[in-house]
């Protein structure tokens, strides 16, 4: 008999961590199979709501947000580079120099649960990113994206050019934020368990196996 799991990932699309999490918590699903009913919900969080539409230089963004040196954020890139092999994730670095507001991908996404697309859309928009360098800001992108996966482009055209889902995600953002997530990922397990960061699948497995047993 399956354990009924409910896991809210909370996360942002332009965080590489948020990838190598989702990854490594797939990883533990796997393993873990049908000994448990999992339902997977993506929660919005923006690492940076205040950016303007024409997004920021990474490196200088990254030295203005946490004073990190060229050598310490090349030292950071490696590590993610490598973490990202290891899960079978690839963050083409030299793709991408530019991070950008991610509200409208998250209106999306939530739009796209209720399709029941939000797992694909979301790992699709980790990929447009890290991977192939795009700009998840961008409508085209977005709709682009949107099609890969199977959704209604002329209904996602429409969500984007409103302010549809915009209330809710915001209703969400501050949720998790009033509940202490001010960093991401954030994997809460049934309401009540948090595992933070993007952790080797080994631990996930661990942690999910432990609340399961609880259960």
């Amino acid at each position: 008999m399956s354990t009924p799991v409910k896991i809210d990932f909370v996360s942002d699309i332009s965080c590489p961590w948020c990838a190598i999490g989702l990854k490594s918590l797939e990883q533990a699903l796997d393993n873990i199979g049908d000994e448990a009913d999992v339902s997977l919900h993506f929660q919005p969080f923006e690492l940076n709501p205040k950016m303007g539409p024409e997004g920021q230089n990474i490196d200088e963004h990254l030295t203005e947000k946490y004073g990190s040196s060229p050598e310490q954020q090349d030292q950071a890139r490696a590590m993610i580079r490598a973490r990202g092999a290891e899960v079978g994730f690839d963050f083409a670095m030299h793709k991408r120099s530019r991070i950008y507001n991610t509200f409208d991908a998250h209106r999306l996404l939530h739009w796209a649960e209720g399709e029941g697309k939000q797992r694909a859309l979301k790992e699709a928009l980790f990929a447009a990113y890290f991977t192939l360098g795009d700009d998840p800001s961008s409508h085209e992108v977005l709709l682009r994206v949107a099609g890969e996966v199977g959704l209604d482009t002329a209904v996602a055209a429409e969500v984007l050019e409103s302010d549809r889902y915009a209330a809710e995600v915001r209703e969400r953002e501050q949720f998790f934020q009033r509940h202490g997530i001010n960093s991401v990922p954030a994997v809460i397990i049934n309401e009540r368990h948090l595992i933070s960061g993007g952790q080797p699948a080994a631990v996930f497995e661990k942690a999910l196996r432990e609340i399961m047993a609880q259960a």
